[in-house]
């Protein structure tokens, strides 16, 4: 994996010559190509030097952008393609953005307050010069899930790929794909991994779940990754059979034990893993076990890369993989004074094994109880008709707040016939009496055709 000296490009050929493609919507790339050609033509040192806006909206063009200014750009700052316009100038400002990468026929960068903009398109032409890395270039992501606007986080190619340190070859060609985009965190990790170790198969926001498959299918993918809610929908869709991976993995929020029993059952000779990061903290760890939560042997293992406690019920993180800092005057610290970052994520020990509760912030107030909604909504999801469920509070002039649900069914298969709502609403709430405590147990349960998915592929939900 890079080591100091070496830029993306220059790791990547370390490992010998690359035999892996990226394939995007609008054309595919050899990775053997790159050190003879470019996607900037001319224009590529225009952006040396600078703080440079990633603000291509087509993923192959960004992934270029990635490879091709990494030791040449001072800075890279990975604009998620949903940034609210509000937010964009504050991000500018903070990042001390003086150039922007967009793609070919749109709107100038001026509109944006950006003097130097540079064209990039999905697609290659001859390099003139050779290449030459001239700074270790910062990689600034930012944050989503949050309210208001994002924070920047800096991190540096080194603690990018910590997860990936000390991983050898692959035995066979390995294709992954995913359904994030990549450039938030969960995306970027699935991308530095396969231009590693194989190919990529880019996703785009405008297909439809069939679409993607079919493109995936045709590329021979072995591994894939996604949210929770991203695999949700493709269990939904019935079109899960289209794929055969060899590798499914789940990361961005809390699995529970009905979509990981789902996945196993869509495709039984996989390993179906999960995986827990953070934008700020890095790549906790992966379990293959095809449990919910994790083992507690996790936490203070010797020696391990990756050191993780608990603390007030909150997991916390430390490793090579963690960032360096906020960017911004007056930012909070990223870490506290033992170097490690808390995640906000409650956990919950029970029978050697800790299980995620939700986030801090997270909580629904009944009465003064805590409630965590994505603890209920794993007791809902684990009913057999029951797909997706979204857990918020509803007003209530006694407690402050009750708990109100909306649950999305499956479709029934060949041969069932799915029961009346009003059957499955009384089965779902005599589920939560016997596995939650009173105030927990949803006062409402409304069934739904369907739930908002974020852009990043989290369930949108109330505040956040």
């Amino acid at each position: 994996m890079p080591s100091d000296g070496l830029s993306l490009l220059d790791s990547i050929h370390a490992r010998g010559a690359p035999s892996g493609q990226l394939r995007g919507t609008l054309g595919t790339v050899a990775l053997a190509d790159l050190p003879r050609a470019t996607a900037f033509g001319e224009a590529l040192e225009k952006l040396r030097g600078r703080s440079v806006l990633l603000a291509a909206r087509d993923q192959l063009s960004a992934a270029l952008s990635l490879l091709e200014l990494d030791g040449v750009a001072r800075r890279m700052v990975l604009c998620t393609p949903d940034l609210k316009p509000e937010h964009l100038p504050g991000v500018i400002r903070t990042a001390e953005v003086d150039a922007c990468v967009r793609d070919e026929g749109s709107a100038p960068a001026q509109e944006i307050g950006i003097a130097e903009a540079v064209p990039v398109r999905p697609g290659l032409a001859p390099l003139r010069a050779p290449r030459r890395r001239t700074a270790t270039t910062e990689w600034i992501l930012l944050t989503s899930g949050t309210t208001g606007a994002p924070k920047l986080v800096l991190h540096t190619l080194a603690s990018l790929t910590h997860a990936l340190a000390g991983q050898p070859p692959p035995e066979q060609p390995v294709t992954w794909s995913t359904f994030y985009d990549i450039r938030r965190y969960g995306g970027l990790q699935i991308f530095l991994r396969a231009v590693h170790l194989g190919s990529l198969v880019l996703s785009d926001p405008r297909e439809a779940v069939g679409e993607f498959f079919d493109r995936v299918a045709a590329a021979g993918v072995t591994h894939i990754s996604g949210t929770p809610s991203h695999w949700r929908k493709a269990l939904m869709s019935g079109l899960t059979a289209r794929i055969q991976p060899g590798y499914v993995r789940l990361s961005g929020e809390i699995p529970d034990q009905a979509v990981l029993d789902g996945l196993k059952a869509a495709y039984p000779k996989a390993i179906v893993a999960h995986a827990f990061a953070s934008t700020e903290a890095g790549v906790a760890f992966e379990v293959r076990d095809g449990r919910a939560g994790f083992p507690v042997t996790l936490v203070g293992a010797p020696g391990a890369a990756v050191e993780l406690k608990v603390s007030e019920e909150t997991l916390r993180i430390r490793s090579g993989g963690t960032a360096q800092r906020y960017l911004g005057e007056g930012a909070e610290a990223l870490r506290g004074p033992d170097g490690f970052v808390d995640t906000g994520d409650r956990v919950e020990e029970r029978d050697g094994r800790y299980y995620f509760l939700g986030r801090r912030g997270g909580i629904i107030n009944v009465g003064g109880l805590k409630v965590y909604p994505e603890e209920v909504e794993a007791v809902i999801n684990s009913h057999p008709w029951v797909r997706l469920s979204l857990v918020r509070p509803r007003r209530n002039p006694i407690t402050g707040a009750v708990v109100a649900a909306e649950v999305v069914l499956r479709e029934p298969q060949a041969g069932e016939d799915r029961p009346a709502p009003e059957l499955l609403v009384r089965e779902v709430t005599e589920r939560c009496r016997q596995r939650l405590a009173a105030h927990k147990v949803p006062a409402m349960i409304r069934i739904v055709p369907s739930l908002e998915i974020s852009p990043s592929g989290k369930l949108v939900r109330p505040g956040a």
